[in-house]
């Protein structure tokens, strides 16, 4: 029995076609198990982090392996979470205190008296947003578990003309005079725009 020219061919691209679609496999594993692990660019969305972050379209790199090597948190460092409120939610937000510190649960007097204080437990940080008129962060879900956070925020990518590399540190600010202002659903309005 003889095989015939196009059979020939035809096990040939079906050998080609098996072995391509075995390589984009791989490479949507290996996609995987880098995003998981090691990091990866965010977009960035929503007035909480604002003016850190703008209110969107902004790309930011998310580093989940420093963070997996060297778990202790930073006053001031921006971190990624699984929120609270809706685990499938990641946010954004900085810490403002660590195991043992005495924080003020809302300095601005919005979601709580200016006089309440509360110490933060072993195992969690106190996180908050930085426009504060519009974030849901720890004064509305208390401490988070360190188990909660996913990564560390290490660099602003996009637009090219913003890029900045977070580096990690406590700054004071008296007040934020901005164009942005927050409707009282927690959503922001441009007020520039």
């Amino acid at each position: 029995m003889t095989t015939l020219p196009w059979m020939h061919q035809a096990k040939f691209l079906l050998r080609k076609f098996g072995l391509g679609c075995l390589h984009a496999v791989n490479f949507v594993c290996a996609f995987h198990l880098f995003k998981e692990n090691i990091g990866s660019p965010c977009l960035m969305d929503g007035p909480s982090m604002f003016p850190t972050f703008d209110v969107n379209g902004e790309i930011a790199i998310e580093c989940i392996l420093a963070y997996r090597l060297f778990p202790d948190s930073v006053r001031g460092e921006l971190v990624s979470l699984k929120s609270p409120f809706n685990p499938n939610r990641i946010v954004c937000k900085r810490v403002i205190g660590l195991a043992g510190d005495t924080i003020c649960v809302d300095p601005t007097g919005l979601k709580a008296p200016s006089t309440e204080h509360v110490v933060v437990p072993e195992g969690h940080v106190w996180v908050a947003g930085d426009n504060t008129s519009c974030s849901i962060d720890s004064r509305d879900y208390g401490p988070v578990s360190m188990a909660l956070i996913r990564g560390k925020i290490v660099a602003r990518v996009y637009p090219f003309d913003r890029f900045q590399i977070f580096i990690p540190g406590v700054t004071y600010v008296d007040q934020i005079n901005s164009s942005y202002k927050c409707d009282g659903d927690g959503k922001g309005n441009n007020a520039g725009s």
